[in-house]
């Protein structure tokens, strides 16, 4: 499905359609579009939140790991907090 068709479909039921959210959210997870994403967790999606904070993880982007549990995301701060850990334990070892 290419972006015009994701247009489409968000036209023909917005936003507030949960199975079309749901669709909006698993096809940007796919691309790994990041901006849309943050467009339907903006909109109130809960799973694209979990898609933005699993795709973050996957990529070492410690900025929207660190927006997000500033955003009051507990697993964005749980991993940040898991990240300190091994950081200081791979300092600790040197």
């Amino acid at each position: 499905m290419n972006k015009e068709d994701l247009l489409a479909l968000a036209g023909i039921g917005g936003d507030s359609d949960q199975d079309t959210v749901g669709e909006l959210v698993e096809r940007a997870a796919e691309r790994g579009d990041m901006d849309e994403l943050r467009r339907l967790a903006a909109a109130g999606s809960t799973d694209a939140v979990d898609q933005l904070v699993e795709l973050a993880q996957e990529r070492d982007d410690l900025d929207e790991l660190r927006r997000l549990a500033a955003g009051g995301n507990q697993d964005a701060a749980d991993i940040l907090a898991e990240l300190a850990e091994e950081t200081e334990e791979a300092d600790g070892a040197r």
